[in-house]
């Protein structure tokens, strides 16, 4: 079965194997943040952008950046390093917002 993997995914050891399934993992994390919005959307009948988007957002952009720096890969690195820092942005902002709301409120 482990050889087996290792071929399919073409690496030679497991903890390779283990860093390709953590990559993976976390691909599927940050591709269901766009089923959670498309899911939030048609219960409003309207564009909207969750919370929980942004969460799974930053989980996998933190896991997909663990990756990058593995696999020692620049322009991945990059690309992930900005993001996580969008992210995070957007989640300061919402609680921002929630804290002033309680304030006033």
């Amino acid at each position: 079965m482990i050889d087996a993997a290792l071929e399919f995914f073409k690496v030679q050891t497991r903890a390779e194997l283990i860093w390709v399934l953590v990559g993976l993992g976390a691909q599927l994390m940050f591709s269901m943040r766009f089923i959670v919005q498309w899911i939030a959307s048609e219960r409003e009948s309207r564009s909207v952008v969750p919370e929980l988007f942004w969460w799974l957002s930053i989980s996998g952009g933190l896991t997909l950046l663990a990756y990058a720096i593995h696999r020692q890969d620049p322009v991945f690195i990059l690309g992930q390093s900005l993001g996580v820092v969008i992210y995070s942005r957007n989640l300061w902002l919402i609680y921002a917002e929630k804290r002033a709301a309680t304030q006033t409120g």
